[in-house]
């Protein structure tokens, strides 16, 4: 019984710390071994035409800057085209973007969800690339430049943009834990792209070519992970470009956060159903190593492993000094995210309590993701996350 015990103890640590610590190490170093330089030109003269897409669902609050801001970028304003979708927003977002003489204005009172809005307005786009960022997010200036390079290689489908979360706010358990998370997502993400593609966009900001697009299923939860993978699926790579950015707020709450980390939980095991294809290595080689390793663990077995590494350690307690101690250092760091919850909305500069309180909170969503999903509870229609 112990040997089995312990056989469980250690394949479960070893997923674990796969999944989160040595797959970042060896894709980290594989992408510095095999990385190809990008065939994007030096310079551009002839900038192609590009469809900016908003997506912006009862934003009063942001989107009147949202717009300033992307008239503003650089980029010749001839070939660039603002559309704004406020599909459902019962507040002034409508009334705001209809201010804006050169803004295409896309509006339907019935609320059915991004996935709805987004494939009702790409039946009229006719720009050969098209970008999609969220109404609360700011973009940095030579953003569209910066995307529209990469599609000088025939062989990339789309461009997946860095979402920074600001350091307003970051004392609190949602600024702390959302941050580091997306350092990390971001490194990560980098590291994919150099030695194949990025294994999923957010839908802050992301690029694809418009012959590529394919509408997904209707009730598709995350669109903009499900539109990425579906063009990899293809063929084509998805490149990532760490200055093209989204910047916007954390969370407002922690509360916020577990829905928007739940939803992402059901849509990414939905996503994993839709996307079986990719876990055949002999068809897609590199790509399934990298979706497995990236996503697929990470939405699957690592929840999991966790349960068992600390019920097998709790079992192993006396079977020497080393299970004792890892027991231990387990049980800590769950106090420590135990402490992390009890304070999770205050402004407290201790961010050591906030990461593995993230952590654990972003676990634990997977089974609630499950659940939310094998019920048929989690809607395309989702409830807006406030932001600081």
């Amino acid at each position: 019984m112990t040997n089995f015990t312990s056989v469980l103890f250690w394949t479960s640590l070893a997923l674990i710390l796969y999944t989160y610590l040595f797959y970042f190490l060896i894709i980290v170093l594989a992408s510095r071994i095999t990385r190809k330089k990008p065939k994007n030109p030096d310079s551009i003269t002839d900038w192609p035409e590009v469809t900016l897409v908003i997506a912006a669902y009862n934003e009063e609050r942001f989107i009147t800057e949202k717009i300033n801001n992307s008239l503003s970028l650089d980029y010749p304003l001839d070939r660039l085209n603002v559309v704004v979708v406020t599909d459902g927003s019962t507040d002034n977002t409508p009334s705001l973007v209809k201010k804006f003489d050169t803004v295409k204005l896309f509006h339907e009172p019935a609320r059915k969800g991004k996935i709805h809005a987004v494939d009702r307005i790409m039946k009229h786009i006719q720009s050969p690339i098209v970008i999609f960022t969220d109404a609360n997010t700011t973009l940095n200036d030579q953003v569209i430049k910066n995307i529209v390079r990469h599609y000088a290689d025939e062989s990339v489908g789309g461009v997946a943009g860095e979402k920074r979360v600001t350091s307003k706010d970051a004392d609190n358990a949602s600024g702390a834990g959302e941050g580091l998370y997306w350092k990390y997502e971001s490194r990560l993400k980098k590291a994919d792209s150099d030695l194949y593609t990025v294994v999923g966009a957010a839908g802050e900001l992301f690029s694809i070519r418009t012959e590529l697009y394919q509408s997904p299923p209707p009730d598709t939860i995350i669109e903009d992970f499900y539109l990425s993978m579906k063009i990899v699926a293809k063929g084509f790579r998805f490149v990532y470009e760490p200055d093209a950015y989204a910047m916007e707020g954390p969370s407002a709450t922690i509360e916020d956060e577990w829905k928007r980390k739940v939803r992402i939980s059901a849509g990414g095991l939905q996503a994993i159903a839709r996307l079986a294809s990719l876990l055949n290595p002999f068809k897609f080689g590199v790509v399934t190593f990298q979706y497995v390793s990236h996503r697929v663990l990470r939405w699957t077995v690592a929840p999991i492993a966790l349960i068992i590494v600390l019920l097998t350690n709790a079992l192993l307690i006396n079977a020497s000094d080393f299970y004792f101690i890892t027991f231990i250092l387990q049980c800590a760091f769950y106090l420590v995210a135990l402490i992390g919850h009890l304070l999770r909305n205050k402004k407290i500069p201790i961010k050591g309590f906030f990461v593995p309180y993230y952590f654990t909170l972003m676990n634990l969503s997977v089974f609630s993701g499950l659940l939310r999903l094998l019920k048929g509870k989690q809607s395309v229609v989702w409830e807006k996350a406030e932001r600081a």
